[in-house]
């Protein structure tokens, strides 16, 4: 069945509609269990652009921000680090949704980076070399702060712990940064849930561009992930919604705890040693139009072995597919829009239009669970110079490229259940706002 396009993700308000847009709800304070998620670019985000951008410019910096974080997801599932360097200009890899968190005592709030595929959290503290200027945590001003030492159990579960005297330190590397910090505890405020002596990282330093501008709150299913320390009162369970970037409020919501809406699908979440804490799927097929595509079974299989796999990933903005998977679904979109259509490229993009289209669906085949996308996640288009992309990609080939991604935009209003204690993952169509 094909649809017409009548109207696509116009992400250029990203870069022009939220600038001087004076939002109330910036003000409204998260309740229970549930926190506001905002787009990077909202108007209650302090680190939204400082000037607007084109169309065009706005794409390529998405797409090159997503090259950055699909080298650090592949770094990942490689076990081992990479610092990849980007070329050109210098790219910043903010994140793209943030939470509000509030850490010591009396609070200091932080505006968080949210991110499923990184365990620990960890923010800028004072008097940290290489970080942003703005605000960062001061613990000298909490009277429940402490460092952790170097016979802390917590030690052995970061990456690179090293000792400074007594102190517990570890190194690690996000993106195109690195990233030096001192691990501590402190209360955590989630909404109105006080979480007493909760385990972070306090930065001390940072090199490159990448790390978030207040810091980072993990929800991977790691050992010191927001999940793990917080087992007994949110029962290892969470669901975001994401708005959409159509959305002048450009807010969602992160519910914490078993307490979840009831009309959602599932699909089993999956476990690879390569890396644990990652939410892999088992993406079984990918249908375009009422076509599944030929796609080879090792392109979608999970691999123990080299990581191979489907994942979940709240970072990455466009789905990133491996090479055989993505051509398929390029190929056979391009044919249903018909061969008569002139296609154009835009960066990454290698599917474009600068005449109106009428577009296949495109439904993700998940074990038990089928999503099928409307047109507002699979296309982008720019109001100003007709243009509209395929909003999917192929994972970059100069990494070790065995990942599909299902990234951000796909994910937008809809609500994502992650169910660690009863491996699943769950979907349903929700309005996020």
């Amino acid at each position: 069945m094909k649809i017409p396009l009548l109207l696509t993700t116009p992400l250029f308000l990203l870069f022009s509609l939220v600038q001087g847009y004076n939002n109330p709800n910036c003000d409204t304070q998260d309740h229970g269990s549930t926190l506001q998620v905002f787009h990077v670019f909202s108007p209650c985000s302090p680190f939204k652009p400082t000037k607007a951008l084109s169309w065009e410019e706005s794409v390529l910096q998405l797409q090159a921000k997503d090259q950055l974080r699909m080298q650090y997801l592949s770094s990942l599932v490689a076990g081992r680090s990479v610092v990849p360097i980007a070329s050109g200009r210098q790219i910043i890899q903010n994140p793209t949704y943030i939470v509000r968190a509030r850490f010591g005592t009396p609070s200091q709030t932080l505006l968080l980076a949210m991110d499923t595929s990184n365990d620990a959290a960890w923010v800028p503290c004072t008097g940290c070399v290489g970080c942003s200027p703005i605000t960062p945590f001061a613990p000298a001003k909490s009277i429940t702060f402490r460092n952790l030492g170097c016979g802390a159990p917590q030690c052995k579960q970061v990456p690179n712990p090293t000792c400074s005297g007594s102190a517990c330190s570890f190194n690690l590397t996000y993106g195109s940064s690195t990233v030096a910090a001192n691990l501590v505890q402190d209360r955590l405020t989630l909404a109105t849930d006080p979480i007493p002596g909760y385990t972070f990282g306090c930065i001390q330093q940072t090199t490159g561009s990448s790390v978030p501008a207040q810091g980072l709150l993990g929800l991977g299913r790691g050992p010191l992930s927001l999940l793990a320390q917080t087992q007994n009162l949110y029962q290892s369970t969470f669901s975001y919604c994401l708005p959409s970037f159509k959305t002048l409020n450009f807010t969602g919501s992160l519910r914490l705890g078993p307490v979840q809406p009831n009309k959602l699908r599932f699909t089993p979440l999956l476990k690879n040693p390569r890396r644990s804490s990652l939410y892999y799927v088992n993406l079984v097929a990918i249908k375009v139009g009422r076509k599944i595509v030929d796609i080879p079974p090792a392109a979608l299989a999970l691999n123990p072995t080299t990581g191979a796999g489907t994942i979940f990933d709240s970072g990455t903005v466009f789905t990133r597919l491996v090479q055989p998977a993505y051509i398929a679904v390029r190929n056979e979109f391009r044919r249903r829009v018909g061969r008569k259509v002139t296609v154009t490229s835009l960066g990454g993009f290698d599917t474009c239009y600068t005449v109106p289209i009428v577009a296949p669906t495109i439904t993700l085949m998940f074990s038990g669970l089928n999503v099928t996308l409307p047109q507002d996640n699979i296309l982008i288009h720019s109001t100003v110079g007709s243009t509209t992309c395929l909003a999917l990609a192929a994972a970059p080939d100069n990494v070790n490229s065995v990942l599909n991604v299902i990234a951000n935009m796909q994910q937008q209003n809809h609500r994502v259940l992650f169910d660690v204690p009863n491996s699943r993952l769950g979907v349903a169509r929700e309005v996020c706002t």
